[in-house]
């Protein structure tokens, strides 16, 4: 299973909006297949092993990071599949909570006399596929929270000036991060402020739908993020607007190349982050990379909309009122702080990096301003 666990790794970046999978089949205590799913309209990973093992599947233990699929998508059913090779017995991580399966693979492995296991290194494989089942269990991509600051907690200097806050190193590591996720997420501020990109640099992956938070649809329509990415193909921007937007800057917006998505106001008057995130999971985007100022970042913490946070500290002193990592209200008291569980820190170049995930208090922090 440890195995089948980093034959999946080789998705990361390409397979979304599937899982990541991978799959060992195992005779005689020899491997004789081995496979995993690399992109959407591609074999699946139990394919890929079979193809692998030929005649040899025969009576051999295939062991999945996640429940065979068993209905007809972009590609046939793996559980039938097994059953038609001959396979014996199938260890599998995870249940697939994905409504067309959901046991209904098992299920149909064991009717056809099959011995089935479940849970083996279910923890490693829940983490895994963290943005997959984050999708499927609660509607919405799997937000990360990235943000760089200065030792004393500024993202910019008072004069809004932010190149760089962070080092070389600890820019190439959110390259890779970007490399990795569907879509990365900036609020207008950062587009007018920093004019960034949002691209990868040429990662191995595919550069992410760039998504701008723009409730009155201020977005230039030359700004950088409309670039072509490095392989040439054209950007792909979304911008999330609120009912007020005027229509010329819609127009403007729409013949730019974006595709807008209007969502309707939360109690603040900025777009609903959680309307927002629901449309894009419509839109197959199970991952999500936050990389917006502090009042944007806010309103995702405000709607609990942040599975993991990972925080970049620069060993640098900038001093003054320039802007933090989070703005917006924030809670009344220490006790209603949103702490995080899992804390990893390491080293970035010169930068310290803390990775997290938020256990959120109750109630929430806006219900506490």
């Amino acid at each position: 299973m440890r195995r089948a666990l980093e034959l999946a790794e080789r998705g990361r970046g390409t397979a979304s909006p599937n899982p990541l999978v991978g799959c060992v089949l195992v005779r005689d205590g020899v491997a004789v297949g081995e496979g995993f799913h690399r992109r959407a309209g591609e074999p699946h990973a139990e394919a890929e092993a079979l193809r692998a093992a030929g005649e040899a599947a025969a009576g051999a233990t295939a062991y999945v990071t996640l429940e065979p699929c068993d209905h007809h998508g972009r590609t046939p059913p793996c559980s039938r599949a097994l059953v038609a090779a001959g396979v014996r017995r199938v260890v599998v991580a995870l249940r697939d909570p994905d409504p067309r399966v959901r046991g209904r693979g098992l299920a149909r492995l064991r009717d056809a006399g099959i011995d089935v296991q479940e849970g083996l290194l279910a923890d490693e494989a829940e983490v895994q596929n963290e943005a997959f089942l984050t999708a499927q269990r609660l509607g919405r991509p799997f937000v990360t929270y990235k943000t760089a600051m200065t030792l004393d907690g500024k993202i910019a200097a008072a004069t809004g000036h932010a190149r760089w806050v962070s080092d070389a190193p600890s820019r190439e590591r959110v390259h890779r991060i970007r490399d990795e996720v569907d879509a990365v997420a900036v609020g207008v501020g950062t587009v007018l402020h920093d004019d960034p990109r949002l691209t990868t640099r040429g990662g191995a992956g595919r550069t992410p739908v760039k998504i701008v938070f723009d409730r009155r649809a201020r977005t230039p329509i030359d700004a950088a993020l409309f670039d072509p990415d490095p392989t040439g193909a054209a950007a792909r921007v979304r911008i999330v607007i609120g009912p007020d937007a005027p229509p010329e800057r819609r127009a403007a917006l729409h013949r730019a190349g974006a595709d807008l998505v209007e969502v309707a106001p939360d109690p603040s008057g900025r777009p609903s982050v959680a309307e927002a995130l629901a449309r894009l999971h419509e839109a197959e985007l199970r991952s999500l990379l936050l990389e917006g100022g502090g009042t944007l970042a806010w309103s995702f913490l405000a709607a609990r909309a942040i599975d993991r946070a990972i925080w970049f500290v620069a060993p640098k002193l900038v001093g003054g009122a320039g802007p933090t990592p989070l703005g917006g209200e924030g809670v009344a008291a220490m006790d209603h702080a949103v702490r995080l569980s899992d804390v990893r820190v390491d080293r970035s170049g010169s930068d310290l990096v803390v990775t997290g995930r938020p256990r959120w208090p109750d109630p929430a922090p806006e219900e506490e301003t």
